[in-house]
């Protein structure tokens, strides 16, 4: 939809004094009316007098302008001898009557400039009202005004006028009236000049009456959407919020790291960055529904947030859920982990400055009890297995001295290498007799008349010692027996021996692993320190009361400005 541009303004300037006008009107009154004379073939009126083209010089219409009749030193006298037709007497009576209804500037104007639009042959304004209405056109319908507006870019669909060779030069839009002539206010009505002044007057007036009407709009816009809602949100902030006591404190999580500590992590041993994820880890325990509800089971949290005293947008109903509680725990409890110091702080807000330092307090203990359960899972995680292997190595020694114990036992002798050993020097000293014996004899058995009854006794002695060594022999190496043989128990309790020994061995490696173990994660172990105790405050941290109702204005602002924005570029997408 294409809005038609305005018409341009023009400004009239009238350039006869007022003695002048007032000589022409006189003249005009006085000037006879001539009777009508013949028209010439061309149809021009002609009064006897010859021109210089051999024909009749015709006379010029009544309605026409100063600029228009030829200039003579009497001003406007009528010359002798002009006749005028009875239509242009009819016209002249018609514009007589028009000038007497006190139209204005602009209505003539346009008048012009439909008539114009008609292609109507006026003379001057008031010919194109005349004409205007003799057609049945009302010149000042405000429909025939807007089409007369031509868009930019556009050609007018007036076709132009083609004046004749002899017809008079139409005049210049726009032009009320004749400059020869002045319109004299009749009595009781006002003059052009007071009329142009009264009408200037009535536009200003309509002017200030819409930016007055527009203002008004604004504001009451603005007081809806702005300032109705920011004066709420300051009655709420100055008469109705609770005020609420913050408690502040500040804690550390460290970690005391061994000194031989080496690499990438001997590095960061000494800094916030070795406990960083510990503190994150305590910092989200704290916001957690687990703390909120252990809160309310030791401190009551949702007993206190429920009293009647407490305004309603801060305050639990008797029936609020969890969900509810922990939208109300996250609002007055505020937790921050500061990575560059290590520190993380809180501050923990309440209707009372006592309960918000219990509550502040409780917390921390919470955190606390968090942190020594994190160190005992990493103390389990890492001596877990040292201790398995201890307890591993235990066992195996206790079996291996079970079975020890089961060989000695199984054989009734205790010491099986020492009977063996006893066995062995007997058989070695019997052989040391046997031998002795055995040189008996033969040294018996050398004279050249023995002595049968030594040699038969030293024979003796040589058979029984030969029959105890074999026996003691037999006894350290019977196989009629098997394994329960002195040979084949020593060789056992050997080997039960020396697994006994090595078992001995393991755990006493074992035993050492678990008590570096424990050192280390004894070294590695965190605690968490207060640096900042909670205390209870003197004064309500909120509500801000002025800054809230500045933010809330500056909200409200840029909400009703976007809004504004997004419908005006709405509307002109629309329109376009």
């Amino acid at each position: 939809m294409t809005t038609k541009p305005k018409a341009k303004k023009f400004r009239i300037r009238r350039t006869t004094s007022e003695a002048e006008q007032a000589s022409e009107t006189e003249a005009a009154t006085a000037r006879p009316v001539a009777p009508p004379q013949p028209q010439g073939s061309d149809g021009a009126v002609t009064n006897g007098t010859p021109s210089s083209q051999g024909g009749v010089k015709g006379s010029q219409p009544a309605g026409a302008t100063a600029q228009e009749r030829p200039s003579t030193t009497e001003g406007a006298r009528v010359r002798e001898g002009q006749v005028s037709s009875a239509n242009e007497e009819a016209g002249a009576t018609d514009i007589e009557e028009i000038k007497r209804e006190g139209l204005t500037g602009r209505q003539l104007r346009l008048a012009r400039r439909v008539a114009q639009k008609h292609d109507l042959p006026a003379t001057s304004d008031y010919d194109a009202v005349r004409l205007l209405r003799q057609r049945g056109i009302d010149p000042f319908k405000r429909a025939n005004m807007l089409e007369l507006v031509v868009p930019q870019g556009q050609k007018s669909n007036v076709p132009a006028t083609q004046p004749a060779a002899n017809a008079p030069k139409p005049q210049t839009l726009p032009q009320t009236v004749d400059k020869g002539k002045t319109n004299v206010a009749a009595p009781g009505q006002l003059s052009p000049a007071e009329r142009r002044n009264r009408e200037i007057r009535s536009i200003q007036r309509d002017i200030a009456r819409r930016r007055r009407r527009k203002m008004a709009l604004l504001g009451a816009r603005l007081g809806a959407f702005v300032l109705l809602p920011t004066f709420i949100a300051g009655f709420y902030y100055y008469n109705v919020a609770t005020p609420m006591y913050a408690s502040h404190s500040e804690f550390l999580v460290l970690k005391a790291d061994s000194a031989g500590a080496s690499g990438f992590g001997g590095l960061l041993s000494g800094t916030q960055f070795a406990t960083s994820q510990d503190s994150i880890a305590v910092q989200a325990y704290l916001q957690s529904k687990v703390a909120m509800r252990r809160l309310d089971e030791e401190a009551g949290f949702r007993t206190h947030f429920s009293q009647d005293w407490i305004d309603p947008i801060q305050r639990l109903t008797p029936d609020a859920t969890n969900d509810d509680a922990y939208k109300i725990y996250k609002r007055n409890v505020k937790i921050g982990y500061d990575p560059t110091e290590g520190v993380v702080r809180m501050e923990v807000s309440a209707a009372e400055p006592e309960v918000a330092a219990e509550f502040s307090r409780r917390l921390i203990s919470y955190a606390q009890e968090n942190v020594n359960h994190l160190s005992e899972q990493k103390r389990a995680d890492q001596v877990g297995d040292a201790e398995d292997a201890l307890e591993l190595a235990e066992q195996q020694r206790r079996d291996a001295q079970a079975e020890l114990v089961r060989l000695q036992q199984q054989g009734s002798v205790l010491d099986p290498e020492g009977v063996i050993a006893s066995l062995r020097s007997q058989i070695n000293t019997f052989e040391l007799q046997l031998q002795q014996k055995r040189l008996e004899l033969a040294a018996l058995e050398d004279n050249l008349r023995p002595n049968a009854a030594k040699v038969e006794g030293t024979a003796a002695d040589i058979k029984r010692l030969e029959a105890l060594i074999d026996t003691l022999n037999k006894r350290m190496t019977d196989a009629s027996q098997g394994e329960n043989s002195l040979a084949s128990l020593s060789v056992k309790i050997q080997m039960a021996q020396a697994d006994l020994a090595t078992r001995d061995m393991m755990l006493q490696s074992a035993l050492q692993q678990v008590e570096q173990t424990r050192m280390e994660a004894n070294r590695q172990v965190r605690y968490l320190t207060t640096a900042v105790e909670p205390v209870p405050a003197d004064t309500p941290s909120s509500p801000r009361k002025f800054e809230n109702t500045i933010l809330a204005f500056l909200i409200f602002s840029g909400i009703y400005l976007m809004c504004a924005l997004t419908a005006s570029i709405l509307r002109e997408q629309v329109s376009s």
